[in-house]
C-alpha cells in the first residue's frame, strides 16, 4: 500500500511541475509589449497555472498522508483544469489561424491588414475606448525610436526585417507613397487617397501611425506569433498532464483495489 501511496503522491508532483510551464508561458506573454498592453491572455493562463498547482498540491498531500477525499477532489477538479486547457488551446489556435504579411516593392519587411485577422481579435482593438487605451500603451514605449537609432538610411532600412508591430505603427504604409527621411519621419506624400491610413500618418513622435488599422494589424501580427508559441507550450503541457492524470487515475484504483483486498483478507468485508 506504501508503495503505491508513494507512486501517486510522485504522479502528483510530476503534475505540480507541469504547472510551472503554464505560469511561465503566461508570464512570459506579460512581458511582452503588445501583450502587456492589451492583457487578453496573459492572465488566464497564469490564473489556469496556479490552479493546477495549487489542485496538484492538494493531490500530493492526500497522497502523502493517505487523505482519500482529498485525492478524489484532485482527480475531479484537475479533470476540469485539463478541459479547461485543452479548450485554450484550441481556442488560441482557431483564432491565430487566419492573417500574415504581405509583400510590398522594394521592401524586405511586409505591411499588415486589418481584415486578415480572426473577427474575434479585431474586436478587441477596433472599438476606440479599447484602442485608446492600447495605443496610450504603445506610444510609451521606445519600440519606434529603436528604429531611428539603429537605421539612418533608406536602404538599410527598407531592408530591414523589423516586426509587425513597428512596421504598421512606426511608419506609413508603403503603398502610401511617402519619402523616407528616417524610420519615423516621412515627406512627400504621392498617393494619400490610396488607403485611410495614408491621411492618419503623422510625423509627430507622439502620434506616428498609432491611430492606423495597419497598427492594429500590427499589434494582431504581433499576439498571434507570440500566441502561437505560447500555444505550442501549452499543447505540450497537455498531453503531459494527460498523461499524468491517467496514471493518477489507474494508482488510485490500484491503491482503493489494494485496500479491499487487505481488507477482506483481515475480515473487515
Amino acid at each position: 500500500m506504501a508503495t503505491i501511496n508513494n507512486a501517486v503522491g510522485a504522479i502528483n508532483f510530476v503534475a505540480m511541475l507541469l504547472s510551472i510551464p503554464i505560469i511561465g508561458a503566461g508570464i512570459w506573454l506579460a512581458t511582452e509589449t503588445d501583450n502587456s498592453c492589451v492583457k487578453i491572455l496573459q492572465w488566464p493562463v497564469i490564473i489556469l497555472g496556479i490552479l493546477m498547482l495549487v489542485v496538484a498540491l492538494a493531490g500530493f498531500i492526500g497522497s502523502f498522508w493517505r487523505i482519500p477525499w482529498l485525492l478524489i477532489f484532485y482527480l475531479i477538479v484537475m479533470l476540469i483544469l485539463i478541459i479547461l486547457l485543452a479548450s485554450l488551446v484550441i481556442f488560441i489556435y482557431m483564432v491565430t489561424v487566419k492573417g500574415s504579411g504581405h509583400l510590398a516593392p522594394g521592401r524586405v519587411y511586409l505591411e499588415y491588414h486589418l481584415n486578415d485577422y480572426s473577427g474575434w481579435l479585431r474586436q478587441r482593438v477596433q472599438a476606440s475606448f479599447k484602442w485608446n487605451r492600447i495605443r496610450n500603451c504603445l506610444s510609451s514605449t521606445s519600440m519606434c525610436s529603436e528604429l531611428n537609432q539603429r537605421y539612418h538610411f533608406a536602404q538599410d532600412f527598407f531592408n530591414a526585417r523589423i516586426s509587425p508591430i513597428q512596421s504598421g505603427c512606426c511608419k506609413p504604409p508603403t503603398e502610401c507613397g511617402y519619402t523616407f527621411v528616417n524610420p519615423t519621419y516621412w515627406i512627400s506624400p504621392i498617393n494619400t487617397a490610396a488607403d485611410m491610413d495614408c491621411l492618419q500618418w503623422s510625423n509627430d513622435q507622439t502620434q506616428l501611425c498609432y491611430t492606423c488599422d495597419s497598427c492594429k494589424a500590427g499589434l494582431l501580427a504581433n499576439l498571434k506569433k507570440e500566441w502561437r508559441r505560447a500555444d505550442i507550450i501549452l499543447l505540450i503541457t497537455l498531453v503531459a498532464l494527460i498523461w499524468v492524470y491517467l496514471m493518477g487515475c489507474c494508482a488510485f484504483r490500484n491503491a482503493k483495489t489494494e485496500e479491499l483486498f487487505r481488507k477482506y483478507e483481515q475480515g473487515y468485508v
